[in-house]
Parts: C-alpha cells; structure tokens; sequence
C-alpha cells in the first residue's frame, strides 16, 4: 500500500500526468469545435493538435522541479534539457515526418487510385508533430498546472 500513496503523493509525477491530462482534454475540446466530432480515442492517444500534451507534461516536470529544488539543481537541469529535446522535437523532426507522411498520402492515392487492395490503401498519419503555437500553448499548461497542484492543500 505504501506504492500507491507513493504515487499519489508524488508531487512531480502528478503534475506531468495531470498537465498531459489537461492538454489532452484541451486538445479534444478544440478537436470538437473544428471537427464537430468527440472520440474518446482523442482524448486518450492523440498527438499533434493543439495544445501539445508532450510538451505540457516535460514543462510541468521542469516546472514541478524548479519549484521544489531550485533552479540551480540537477533535477531542474535534467528535466529543462529534456523538455528542451521534446520541444525541438515537437516542432523539427515530428513536424517534418507529418508533412512527409501528406505528400506520401497523395502519391499513393494518385499512384495506386485503381489498386482495390488494402496495402495500397493504407494512408500514413499526417498529425504527429506540432507547430511553434501548439507547443508554446503546451509550454503554458505546463507551468500552470504544477502551480494550482503546489497550492493545493494535498501537496
């Protein structure tokens, strides 16, 4: 039993699941404006999409660190320079793949418009990475919400 209260009361890890939670929300909430459609799916497992839920919950842990430890402290250094990765990750090579995976769609279907068969109709996931927005509005749950979760009276 002591894992669990381990776990719930680990102040790091709270904040990094819940921002992520809390983006992933976000995200399905604007997916339902724009698309006029809920999926539960979206709401669990999506990537790309605005607010960026990678970026929300490495800020939260940055941020949850920097609060307890310092910003002078390791655990504030390993968990920036991280963030930093999945940032630039989010917005480069994520990104790319994404629009390479557009051009790829469109090739096939006009390539292989007649082949019936289900390996030629097969289309790559377009959405995989993010903009310089999405991560920025990312970037902001996570410094939010480890903030609301320090001054809860739980933590």
């Amino acid at each position: 039993m002591s894992v669990f209260f381990d776990l719930i009361g680990n102040y790091w890890l709270i904040s990094a699941v819940c921002a992520w939670f809390v983006a992933q929300l976000l995200k399905t909430l604007t997916g339902m404006f724009r698309e006029r459609d809920f999926s539960l799916v979206t709401l669990m497992f999506s990537t790309g999409g605005m607010p960026s839920s990678h970026t929300a919950s490495v800020v939260a842990l940055t941020t949850a660190a920097g609060l307890t430890y310092g910003l002078g402290s390791f655990a504030f250094a390993a968990s920036f320079m991280f963030a930093m990765v999945v940032m630039i990750d989010a917005t480069g090579v994520r990104r790319e793949t994404g629009e390479q995976a557009k051009i790829l769609n469109r090739m096939m279907k006009q390539l292989f418009e007649a082949k019936d068969s289900e390996e030629w109709n097969r289309t790559l996931k377009e959405l995989v990475g993010h903009t310089p927005m999405q991560v920025f509005a990312g970037a902001g749950v996570g410094i939010v919400v480890p903030l609301l979760i320090r001054f809860t009276p739980w933590f």
